[in-house]
């Protein structure tokens, strides 16, 4: 029995994306009329059957999904964005599309040359995963290429995007300190170096605000040096000024736990400390750390599904999806009733 060609095959043979063939062949516009008739004369070579319009309506064709994302969120070999990134393959491959990761150095985010995925295997979709540089995202806007964010918002780009719940899921972690018996906590993040971060903090200041405790400038410590790299510095009598630290992220809260102890100060005895995505770091200190559990298949699953609808539809609205999560209670906390 005759193999079924797909549009896939067509695309491959031909070096153009699935969607540009889908388009030749339905007669949409976005494809020249040279390339149309390549197209067509190729699929006809290949015995291609042309669906019927209710057979289109369903027609489940493979999309090579390039994944983009920063080399500073993986560079230290195992990070969220490694779990989030695998989750996203598994979640791709249920769907019968094709993931390639392309990770951008500092270099080409500056300079916002077109993704080698883009030039090489002429990917259907992007995902952008994590906060690129602005010039980046605006080069992607002129390629004309589909692309969905994941884990990253930025407010002047109409973008679809998937987040995590930081805002509420930081508020409510600040919340369980403040019922705790904690009013002297402290944040660790530093503020704007990703949409995550900056979430977070307004969420720790949303519970502080409604229990009445006033947040000045020395509760916020940051935890990146200029190069975006975790750095932690934490004043000698730390463990004086705040009774809790509430950490951006467990890779930070990790290092913060480090630092903490090289200082001979002790956790929760001396002071408190929570961490946010429930990464694997948070089980690894000798004291595991209370952290938001945050949603990370839920997050890969609608991110996949939103940019297969993206290119199906590339005119459709914006859509935004926050995904929510869950506290991990374990034992860095100390209650103070």
């Amino acid at each position: 029995m005759a193999k079924t060609v797909r549009l896939a095959d067509i695309a491959e043979k031909i070096g153009v994306s699935v969607v540009t063939v889908s388009k030749a062949i339905r007669g949409k516009d976005g494809v020249s009329d040279e390339l149309r008739t390549q197209i067509l004369n190729l699929a006809e070579e290949m015995g291609y059957e042309a669906k019927s319009s209710s057979e289109n309506e369903t027609e489940h064709d493979s999309y090579i999904i390039g994944i983009l994302t920063s080399y500073r969120y993986l560079e230290r070999g195992s990070s969220f964005y490694w779990s989030l990134y695998e989750r996203l393959l598994t979640q791709l491959s249920a769907n019968g599309d094709f993931g390639f990761l392309e990770v951008i150095s500092a270099e080409d985010e500056e300079k916002a040359p077109v993704p080698r995925i883009v030039q090489e295997r002429h990917a259907d979709g992007l995902i952008i995963m994590g906060k690129l540089d602005d010039n980046y995202i605006q080069m992607l806007n002129t390629i004309h290429v589909p692309f969905t964010m994941l884990d990253s918002y930025q407010v002047r780009y109409p973008y679809d995007t998937v987040i995590s719940d930081g805002y509420y899921g930081m508020c409510t972690m600040t919340d369980y300190l403040i019922q705790m018996g904690h009013q002297k906590i402290f944040f660790v993040g530093t503020i704007g170096e990703t949409s995550s971060i900056t979430d977070r903090y307004f969420g720790y200041c949303r519970a502080m605000t409604d229990a009445g405790i006033h947040v000045t400038e020395d509760m916020l410590l940051p935890d990146r040096n200029a190069e975006g790299k975790i750095e932690i510095n934490l004043p000698e009598d730390i463990a004086e000024q705040a009774t809790a630290l509430v950490c951006n992220c467990d890779f930070t809260a990790y290092a913060v736990f480090q630092k903490l102890t090289a200082m001979g100060i002790s956790v929760p005895e001396d002071i408190s400390l929570v961490g946010f995505d429930n990464y694997i770091l948070s089980e690894m200190s000798s004291v595991r750390i209370t952290t938001y559990a945050v949603n990370q298949d839920g997050m890969a699953e609608i991110s996949a599904q939103q940019i297969r609808d993206r290119i199906k539809n590339p005119d459709g609205r914006q859509r935004i999806q926050t995904i929510g999560g869950e506290i991990l209670l374990r034992e860095s906390v100390k209650c103070l009733k």
